[in-house]
């Protein structure tokens, strides 16, 4: 099979080649596919290119939680007549209760061990039908519970921009390789805040979809009573547009979906928005608000006045300590779910194995345990 593999890979570069490290400097997602459906540019070449950034970068940022290069070169020669909206762009996926068949995933905890999913995430499925490449999965503290992602499994993941600073989670792994431009966009979910608060530390754009829009399953039909929900982070707007057009919708056995649009969500993000009402939160109304922070969000408050939109200050129309104590309630709830379900899956007990201490205080306080 690999002997095969690397005979078709030499006979399709035979064809001229745009430099692929400066494509993948210079586009998008949507942008390289348009050169593939173009066959100026073969997804085999953007897939290596993919591979050369992550073996550079991956000793410093510790965002890859498995390599599967051997099936994505298959799948790469397979895409070079894609006609697909990523026709032939290589991603990674969020190992954090998305399987990716054949794949190991481990949720970011030790007691996983080596399990490999024998089935596969529908919005997985949905990515491949676009004509993504997987190149493998990505980082995430252990089943998704930090907002940085540090793991006992995997170690810390570091921003890229400042080695000595987290990469945010729980979709760090994702966020640290968009920032890097290794790739133009990698898959994540987000319960609260694990697309967006890594997306902020990185600077990068993570954006969480509506309740019920995206699908959750085979393995779980909502995460978090609802809370959690797929995506991905992205380096532009468009690309996260076209992901939703992509990979949106219920799937079978959901057990509610989100309204369906009329307007395809590229579309949408190509309008002219007028003028929008902004709701400017200063304070937390738990923790106090570092003065850096606090500049900037005014930062971008004038910039969208600039660019002729209301801003209103507002306080936030709830106890937040009280919300929140609501919110780890269901996560402790979840996660407690979520532990005794794989462990009936790899035969072993949530008493008996190691957890790291975060999850044993959330399932004790907040998970029965």
């Amino acid at each position: 099979m690999g002997d095969l593999v690397s005979i078709r890979i030499q006979v399709i570069r035979n064809l001229p080649m745009k430099d692929i490290q400066t494509l993948l400097n210079d586009e998008d997602a949507t942008g390289l596919a348009e050169w593939v459906r173009r066959g100026e540019v073969q997804p085999i070449d953007l897939l290596e290119g993919v591979i050369q950034r992550i073996e550079h970068v991956e000793p410093q940022l510790n965002a890859v939680a498995e390599r599967l290069y051997d099936s994505a070169r298959s799948a790469a020669l397979d895409a070079a007549t894609s006609q697909g909206v990523f026709a032939g762009v290589p991603t990674l996926i969020k190992d954090l209760f998305t399987p990716v068949n054949g794949a190991r995933m481990s949720n970011g905890s030790l007691a996983m061990g080596e399990f490999r999913a024998p089935f596969e995430a529908e919005v997985v499925s949905r990515l491949r039908r676009a004509g993504c490449v997987l190149a493998g999965t990505t980082t995430a503290p252990e089943f998704g519970t930090s907002y940085s992602t540090e793991s006992t499994r995997f170690g810390a993941t570091r921003n890229p921009w400042s080695l000595e600073h987290s990469a945010g989670g729980s979709s760090g792994g994702a966020a640290a390789l968009v920032a890097a431009r290794v790739v133009p966009f990698a898959h994540g979910n987000d319960g609260g805040g694990s697309l967006r608060v890594p997306a902020s530390c990185c600077g990068v754009f993570g954006f969480k979809p509506s309740r019920g829009l995206m699908p959750s399953g085979p393995m779980v039909g909502e995460g978090w009573a609802g809370l959690s929900t797929a995506h991905a982070i992205t380096l532009t707007v468009r690309d996260s547009a076209a992901l939703l057009d992509a990979t949106a919708g219920m799937d079978l056995g959901a057990p509610y979906a989100g309204p369906v649009q009329s307007l395809s969500y590229v579309s949408a993000v190509q309008r002219n928005p007028g003028t929008l009402r902004i709701a400017l939160i200063e304070q937390s109304g738990t923790w106090p608000t570092s003065a850096e922070s606090l500049a900037a969000v005014r930062d971008v408050a004038q910039l969208c006045e600039s660019l002729g939109h209301r801003i209103e200050p507002v306080s936030l129309p709830v106890v937040l300590p009280e919300f929140l104590d609501h919110v780890f309630t269901i996560i402790g709830a979840n996660t407690r779910n979520h532990v005794d379900m794989l462990g009936r899956m790899r035969g072993f007990d949530v008493q008996d194995v190691e957890l790291e201490a975060r999850t044993r205080i959330i399932l004790r306080d907040k998970g029965g345990v």
